[in-house]
């Protein structure tokens, strides 16, 4: 298989497993990597889930260029639908996401890190968006989503380059929670996992649907704004239990509802 997928309690490790490739993604990785991400949204046990690529060269190297679909750039951006391109980028999962970010990030590897909510990251990861080095564009979240996530500048600058960042060079602007030697790297990744898992999944899914959805009201709109996960999480069994548990001081059991 192209793509591991592994559930182990309420976590999902989602593995792109070409390495011979640099975890490249072709059109099979594409599809499976979609139904991933649908598993993983309809499943209400997963509460939070892991992306990495196989290896310690790369996290994913974008599109697998050998690879000839036929289809036009054009028809490729029409059909994106908000999809984006590994069904993660530019589609607004609710379930938590953590980029574990192994080596190369790369066009639609790097896009993919974009559409995480937490990035932890090697020293010895890179990062670029070299697609107008072959005639391409960062069709799926790269020109919209970096430069409203670093100075712009230093995005467009990447973009127009094709220029590879050092993690430890793109730490500072932002875009990573952590960068740490690969040998830590699991270490530090299982320190976020066990942090998520010990909040509410409502609170979670309920802050990250506002934080998205009202990025670009203006301030008092995104107050008022009534996301129906907001609304789910205020009126929760889960919003007493939190109360509760402190009181009794004693940890609190998450039902997710």
């Amino acid at each position: 298989m192209s793509v591991d997928f592994e559930i182990s309690g309420n976590l999902a490790r989602v593995t792109i497993n070409r390495p011979d490739s640099l975890n490249a993604v072709d059109t099979a990785t594409h599809a499976r990597l979609g139904e991933i991400w649908t598993e993983i949204e309809t499943n209400p046990d997963i509460r939070c889930a892991v992306l990495t690529g196989a290896g310690s060269k790369a996290f994913c190297a974008g599109a697998d260029l050998k690879e000839n679909t036929g289809l036009s750039g054009v028809d490729y951006w029409k059909g994106i639908s908000g999809a984006g391109f590994p069904g993660i980028a530019l589609r607004q999962m609710s379930t938590p996401v953590i980029a574990r970010v192994n080596g190369l990030a790369l066009g639609g590897g790097l896009e993919m890190v974009l559409g995480c909510d937490i990035v932890i990251a090697a020293t010895t990861a890179r990062f670029g968006l070299p697609e107008a080095k072959v005639g391409r564009v960062p069709l799926d979240g790269g020109m919209v989503l970096l430069p409203r996530l670093i100075p712009r500048n230093i995005a467009l600058g990447m973009m127009m380059t094709g220029r590879l960042i050092d993690a430890e060079a793109l730490e500072p602007y932002g875009l990573l929670n952590s960068v740490v030697p690969p040998e830590d790297l699991d270490d530090e990744v299982d320190r976020w996992v066990q942090d998520l898992l010990a909040c509410a999944p409502l609170s979670l899914k309920a802050i990250k649907a506002v934080s998205r959805q009202t990025a670009h009201l203006p301030l008092q709109d995104a107050y008022q704004y009534p996301s129906e996960e907001l609304v789910a999480a205020l009126l929760s069994e889960d919003a007493d239990e939190g109360p509760a548990a402190f009181r009794e001081k004693r940890p609190p059991v998450w039902k997710g509802r």
